[in-house]
């Protein structure tokens, strides 16, 4: 078992590499990192003694002064080149840096200079580098305004506010899962690369996301259609946007209902998409459910019976709570890596329909099951 550390753990990047490791344990035992170590030296000993291996992600992206950027990220490399040194380390490092390397900028310029610091504590010291040269990175959870000008639109977009393009042209990006599985795939290699050139799996105009998210936008957020996806690109940018919105405001949604003599009729979910489309009755005081998918699109519509509806992100210890009454058919939809689950709190049957985007396929079920409630 290799026991992995990442600096930088509660930042984007980091948080889905933490949580994916967290689903192969047989295979990684993960070391908890804390910024702080970095102001404490026998702390930052500590936790690089432990490491096998240690994925440098901890930096300064943004900020007003150039010249800080530059001096926070070497400073942050040099703090634990030193703490390899004092321990006598010889773990595999896996540096994140950036296709800004090669511009003429300060940013690009610490990023250069950190990979240089640790290939040459390697050299001298018999360690392992990996160099991960990285493209844009977008996926859920990033923090608008910082990471990535997607995060900043699917913010703006969810919040009441209108995006605006401060320059248009094609960009480089790669998903975050995408890049979390490359660089576990690097720490199984356990080899030296001192420049590994990511290769971005897409590339687009800022234009044509953000005109794909004004659409999401439109059908989706605003009507709950879920819109054509036609490529892997698209579902990891829909799952993204989706990531954006406030749970706790959004949902439940109430169904429009058409009656007349008859009865009633619903429309339960309208499809540019595909899938698959379940119904199930629940007995008064069970609960089905309490698992995560990491980019399947799942939808619980509750037409009879009383529910309660949870959702918990497996990092978080929040709950949301949705109580959900067939008297007012209504739906939510499972966000991403939210572990969830449904209990019949009525005195009668519970009946639900589940939408899912993908049939089940039990080589790849995508299902992780992990208690909603502690």
């Amino acid at each position: 078992m290799k026991k992995i550390g990442i600096t930088g753990q509660n930042g984007f990047v980091g948080l889905h590499l933490y949580n994916t490791l967290g689903l192969s344990p047989d295979e990684f035992e993960r070391i908890d990192f804390n910024k702080n170590f970095f102001n404490d030296e026998t702390q930052l000993d500590h936790f690089v003694a432990q490491c096998d291996v240690i994925v440098h992600l901890a930096a300064m992206n943004r900020h007003e002064s150039e010249q800080v950027i530059y001096n926070t990220n070497i400073k942050l490399t040099s703090s634990l080149i030193k703490a390899l040194e004092r321990t006598g380390s010889k773990a595999h490092i896996l540096i994140s840096s950036s296709t800004q390397e090669e511009r003429d900028n300060l940013y690009g310029k610490s990023k250069k200079e950190a990979r240089e610091a640790l290939i040459n504590w390697a050299e001298i010291n018999g360690g392992k580098v990996t160099g991960l040269i990285i493209p844009n990175v977008f996926g859920a959870f990033g923090k608008p305004f910082y990471n990535s000008f997607i995060a900043t639109f699917c913010h703006q977009l969810t919040h009441g506010d209108i995006p605006k393009i401060a320059t248009d042209g094609e960009v480089k990006l790669i998903y975050v899962q995408e890049l979390v599985e490359r660089i576990i795939h690097e720490i199984r290699e356990e080899k030296s690369n001192y420049y590994l050139n990511i290769e971005a799996t897409s590339v687009q105009k800022v234009s044509e996301v953000l005109g794909l998210l004004e659409d999401y936008h439109a059908k989706y957020y605003q009507n709950g259609e879920i819109p054509v996806l036609s490529s892997s690109f698209e579902i990891n940018l829909f799952n993204t946007f989706r990531s954006y919105i406030d749970y706790k405001t959004h949902y439940p949604v109430k169904f429009t209902q058409h009656v007349d003599p008859r009865g009633a009729f619903v429309e339960v979910i309208r499809l540019g998409i595909g899938g698959q489309c379940s119904f199930s009755t629940t007995v008064p005081g069970i609960t089905r459910g309490n698992h995560f998918h990491t980019r399947k699109i799942e939808r619980f519509a509750v037409i009879k019976g009383k529910a309660l509806i949870q959702l918990r992100k497996i990092d978080s210890d929040e709950v949301f709570n949705f109580e959900l009454d067939g008297n007012e058919p209504a739906y939510v939809d499972m966000p991403i890596w939210y572990t969830h689950n449904i209990k019949n709190i009525g005195d009668e049957e519970l009946y639900t329909i589940f939408w899912i985007n993908e049939p089940f396929d039990p080589k790849d079920p995508d299902t992780y099951f992990v208690e909603v409630n502690k």
